[in-house]
């Protein structure tokens, strides 16, 4: 009997690599949420630019969202899908009750460094467990996360 997956990957390597999915997942689904609020409830000067800035990013993260969903799948495991659980198990915290522009920025900013830092150790991870598929995943985010975080930073001053 083999112990490598439908993808040819090693089963203990796919199942740490999920399990590190699963948590980016969550981080994910929070940070999405975040993002929609501050979309909806942004006040101030900004405004009209804050509020279709918000709409652009949340709209890619529900696209990383069902990505990294597949990729778990792919790699044969199940993703995570309560919302008490991405609760659990996210570093990013739930963002309540914000709607000043520049607050709203910064819970943006750090939300895309949390998901930077835990992609790199899935980036890690894949790696290790010659699994290009998703090391190329979490190596294309990382690319597109931080320039917006140099964008971010920029618009903060």
């Amino acid at each position: 009997m083999s112990d490598t997956n439908a993808i040819g990957l090693h089963e203990s390597s796919a199942s740490q690599l999920a399990e590190k999915l699963n948590a980016l997942l969550a981080n994910y689904q929070i940070f999405y949420m975040n993002v929609r609020g501050y979309h909806w409830n942004v006040k101030g000067p900004q405004f009209f630019e804050l509020h279709a800035k918000f709409e652009e990013f949340y709209t890619d993260l529900l696209t990383k969202v069902d990505e990294v969903a597949e990729r778990i799948l792919t790699l044969g495991h199940k993703p995570v899908h309560a919302y008490s659980d991405y609760v659990a198990m996210s570093q990013i915290r739930e963002d309540k009750n914000v709607h000043d522009g520049e607050a709203c920025v910064r819970g943006v900013l750090q939300g895309y460094q949390t998901l930077i830092e835990l992609q790199r150790e899935v980036l890690a991870l894949a790696s290790d467990a010659d699994d290009e598929g998703t090391a190329a995943q979490a190596g294309d985010y990382i690319r597109e996360q931080e320039k917006t975080v140099w964008m971010l930073n920029a618009y903060l001053g």
